[in-house]
């Protein structure tokens, strides 16, 4: 089988343009405000950078062309989201950044053609920016989807929605949420969920206090959003109903490799950081990056970099192949959430006391990239349903032996 790890030449100069733009443009802003992007003036910031990445023609690469974007598919997407994630502010910039990345992708997919008009060409195009409401607090949905207790009940020309979430990244100023709720069944068992599409000005719908977290990146806050007595009119079901889960894996996978490609990006800049210096900064009787220490940490970024980006192309070529691909983007998100803290925890350690300091980036990389070992599901959960589907298809194998003596 001929394996051919080449991008085609239009995502090259995509790659190469971005990293221009990122490092020329986006940099800046972000090393004044020490990545917190609500310092840097949150949706103000957002509109001046998204103007400049259209500018510089490097807006929306995973956006389907129809709407302006430039319609790359999972695995040409992998070294352009990189090259943006250089910069914490560079996938808010290209409007690749969480949830609307994966809120663009679910309603290319998904949205009827009315609903890709109302929300997707609007989100596409960064006029608004948008929220994905399924996270609870105890004992609700969490890890566990299935514990999913926020409910719709069918009413006369649509659904009343009722429940709480939290955590909910980009809630303040989001112009729509996709709201996730159970329209079926009780929490904790399988299935039974919708998925919703409500303009944030809608009655009953409040977007509560933010939760402070690690990282300050991530625009419009990881918030509580409270939903009382919500309507939402029939034409509000994203898909069909009671299938919301279902739906769900159109943009769990792809979402969680995106993470992996964006905050990649993050880890390679501390790499870069620390290589620099421990290439100039002299001690003990030779330059840092002579020493042998220094070197195997050298050496370990560099293994961990390139692992990372083997497992992500082989989950995006899965995806893009149009399957579920479960176990390669498990194993993918969770080998790249813990190498990608490994390289920049090297990276810090290799450059001393700058490496906690905001005199380099090191710090506020590091604080960005530790919640990733959480979100879009804990390290724990994905080696458990890896563990737990490699043990099923043992079990299976081992039945089929069975009756075929």
């Amino acid at each position: 089988m001929a394996v051919d790890l080449s991008y085609p030449e239009h995502v090259q100069d995509l790659v190469t343009r971005t990293e221009a733009f990122v490092r020329g443009e986006v940099l800046p802003l972000e090393d004044a405000h020490r990545g917190d992007i609500a310092a840097a003036g949150g949706d103000a910031a957002r509109a001046t950078l998204q103007a400049a990445a259209k500018a510089a023609g490097v807006f929306a690469p995973h956006a389907p062309v129809e709407y302006g974007g430039q319609g790359l598919g999972m695995a040409d997407r992998a070294p352009v989201f990189e090259a943006a994630g250089y910069s914490l502010f560079g996938p808010v910039a290209l409007n690749i950044a969480a949830p609307d990345e994966g809120n663009v992708h679910m309603l290319a997919h998904i949205a009827d053609d009315e609903q890709k008009r109302r929300f997707l060409a609007p989100l596409a195009a960064g006029d608004v920016r948008s929220a994905f409401a399924m996270t609870e607090p105890a004992p609700g949905a969490g890890a566990d989807p299935n514990a999913l207790t926020t409910r719709a009940e069918k009413v006369s020309g649509g659904w009343k929605i009722n429940g709480r979430k939290h955590f909910i990244t980009g809630a303040d100023g989001a112009g729509f949420f996709i709201i996730m709720a159970r329209t079926f069944g009780e929490p904790g068992q399988r299935g039974g969920a919708t998925m919703f599409l409500a303009p944030a000005a809608s009655g009953g719908l409040k977007v509560g206090r933010h939760i402070d977290t690690l990282d300050k990146s991530m625009i419009g806050g990881h918030c509580e959003v409270d939903f009382e007595d919500l309507f939402v009119p029939d034409s509000a079901v994203l898909g069909e109903v009671d299938q919301g889960f279902a739906y769900a894996q159109v943009r769990l996978g792809p979402a969680r490799m995106t993470h992996v490609m964006r905050w990649l990006g993050a880890a390679r800049r501390g790499h870069d950081t620390a290589v620099r210096y421990v290439a100039a900064r002299e001690g003990f009787g030779s330059k840092l990056g002579d020493l042998g220490m220094i070197q195997k940490m050298v050496a370990d970024n560099e293994i961990d970099i390139a692992a990372t980006r083997a497992l992500l192309v082989r989950a995006c070529w899965e995806l893009d192949q149009g399957s579920h691909a479960a176990d390669a983007t498990s194993i993918a998100k969770t080998f790249a959430a813990e190498a990608i803290f490994r390289i920049v925890d090297r990276s810090v350690q290799m450059c001393g006391g700058l490496g906690v300091s905001e005199d380099l980036p090191l710090a506020r990389l590091s604080r960005e990239v530790r919640p990733f070992r959480i979100y879009d599901g804990p390290s724990e959960v994905h080696r458990w349903a890896i563990a737990k589907r490699a043990i099923g298809a043992a079990r299976k194998a081992a039945a089929a032996r069975g009756v075929a003596r």
